[in-house]
């Protein structure tokens, strides 16, 4: 095909990618009716049919799939060259995509980027909040944030935060009305602020460890978050009993606006890891964040 045919081929496989001509259209800085007779005007030159288009969603027709897992691949590569090459100068520069949880972007990256991001004006983190375990291949990011037992084998990791401890905390005025628990089992007796995680698809157990025994507690109550602020809010509106990071509550801790129980079930894991594909090409902007990241020894 000849070379300016090109940019139908990146229309094409941005639409197929987005499943919409309004997002792709969005993303490529182009108007929908121009990109709409791009991709009209490559499936005319083939002689095929490349996306079905509904009023709901466009989708791509066998032989569409066909040239998107063809094209789409190769186009990538051509732009991670091309930045890495861009890149290769001695000031950082570029954009750096990451993944993670609430808990890991707020507690660990949000810090570190704080401490680099003034002295580089030309570095530029995007940090995307995914209880998910996202495929950070497939969906393009450089990195992602996982606890150290969540990392796939093929990757690179990177420790960047010490172990971890999760605490359970409830209110005084809610500790007022109730018995504190003295097992993990007890709590199924309180009324517990839950989270509901994709990864798990339902409520989130929670988890205890003492002596070499471990339980999985299902507890329930009235209220159900999918993030860190509202259940520790909740908590200390006296709502229940939660279930979270230790360093997300140690400040209630010492005024005594949240009590902390069952300490002695939970002990310390490993925390998390920046992971990244092990092909991924080098830059001055992704180095500067991995070692302003890396926990040092």
């Amino acid at each position: 095909m000849a070379q300016e045919n090109f940019n139908d081929l990146v229309a094409f496989v941005t639409v197929a990618r987005e499943e919409s001509f309004t997002k792709a259209a969005a993303k490529l800085g182009v108007s929908q009716s121009a990109l709409s007779q791009t991709v009209r005007s490559l499936e005319e030159r083939l002689g095929l049919r490349l996306l079905t288009r509904t009023t709901r969603r466009v989708s791509p027709t066998v032989a569409g799939e066909r040239l998107l897992k063809t094209a789409g691949p190769r186009f990538d590569e051509i732009q991670a060259e091309l930045t890495a090459l861009t890149e290769m100068r001695e000031k950082p520069a570029g954009t750096i995509r990451i993944t993670a949880g609430e808990h890991a972007a707020v507690s660990i990256l949000a810090p570190a980027l704080e401490k680099i991001l003034p002295d580089n004006p030309d570095v530029t983190v995007e940090i995307i909040v995914d209880y998910g375990l996202t495929d950070i291949v497939a969906e393009r990011f450089d990195a992602g944030v996982r606890l150290g037992e969540q990392v796939a084998k093929d990757m690179i990791a990177v420790r960047i935060s010490p172990e971890m401890r999760m605490a359970v905390v409830g209110s005084p005025s809610y500790f007022r009305q109730h018995l504190s628990p003295e097992t993990p089992q007890d709590l199924t007796a309180h009324n517990c602020i839950n989270m509901r995680l994709p990864t798990h698809g339902n409520i989130f157990p929670w988890e205890f460890e003492k002596d070499g025994r471990e339980l999985r507690v299902r507890v329930e109550g009235q209220l159900v978050f999918n993030n860190l602020v509202m259940r520790r809010e909740a908590a200390l509106r006296g709502l229940g009993l939660t279930y979270m990071p230790e360093d997300q509550i140690m400040a209630y801790l010492d005024t005594g606006d949240l009590i902390r129980v069952l300490e002695d079930w939970c002990p310390p894991f490993p925390g998390y890891h920046l992971y990244y594909p092990n092909r991924r090409h080098a830059s001055a902007a992704f180095g500067l964040i991995v070692e302003a990241l890396r926990v040092k020894s």
